[in-house]
């Protein structure tokens, strides 16, 4: 568990240091961070690790850090850049689909042994892929649409509110609908039930200690204006 939490506070201490350095480069330098780590995420979720009690996909680390990126293009570019950063996500998840696809059926060189391996890894069924997409149209355009309301609500104070708020009903929106669409029928009830609860709880503690690094974030960006 403590490694993981330390594996978290890593990764967020990276996505931290590339929105700081987006800062000289621009909004498109955060909508290609963004961009990849959507695209990385789908790729580790096809090994599922043990977290305590319950199960999780290896790539709910990297994709609950995606909403703290959204969240910092919605801060400092506004929500319409922040919307197109989601476009520019599932693109790059459609691309990433169909170029597994072509690797997968294109005929391997007889001397290659990896076929089976590879498609074992990274052929995902249709209701994986499916669940995935909607899950990621639906809860990231809500992240950047609540984030945006909770903004214009609190006149822009409390950065934290809509850091955390954003980010704990859209990822417990994405865990309910990808669960749902791709395992139930296939898996006994509570063991659907049990990744569920395994996912929101990396997800949550992710969305509750990214906080102080959006606030660094932001002092950087209104220093260097």
């Amino acid at each position: 568990m403590l490694l993981v939490l330390f594996w978290i506070i890593g990764s967020l201490t990276l996505t931290s240091a590339a929105v700081i350095i987006g800062k000289k480069h621009g909004v498109s330098f955060l909508i290609a961070i963004y961009s990849a780590l959507v695209v990385m995420a789908n790729i580790f979720a096809n090994k599922i690790v043990l977290f305590g009690p319950t199960t999780v996909p290896a790539g709910v680390i990297v994709y609950g850090i995606s909403f703290l990126i959204t969240d910092a293009i919605n801060e400092f570019y506004g929500v319409k850049e922040a919307q197109k950063s989601v476009i520019a996500g599932f693109a790059s998840s459609i691309i990433l689909v169909f170029g597994v696809y072509v690797t997968i059926a294109w005929t391997p060189a007889p001397f290659w042994e990896g076929q089976e391996a590879l498609a074992t890894v990274l052929g995902s069924t249709w209701r994986i892929v499916l669940a995935s997409l909607i899950s990621f149209l639906v809860s990231q355009n809500w992240d950047v649409y609540f984030y945006h309301q909770i903004r214009l609500y609190t006149k822009g104070k409390h950065l934290w509110l809509r850091n955390t708020l954003s980010t704990l009903t859209s990822q417990l929106m994405d865990t309910i609908l990808f669960c749902s669409i791709a395992f139930i029928g296939l898996m006994p009830l509570e063991n659907v039930i049990g990744v569920m609860i395994g996912q929101l709880v990396v997800k949550w503690i992710i969305s509750i200690l990214d906080t102080p690094f959006i606030y660094l974030m932001r002092y950087y960006y209104e220093k260097s204006n």
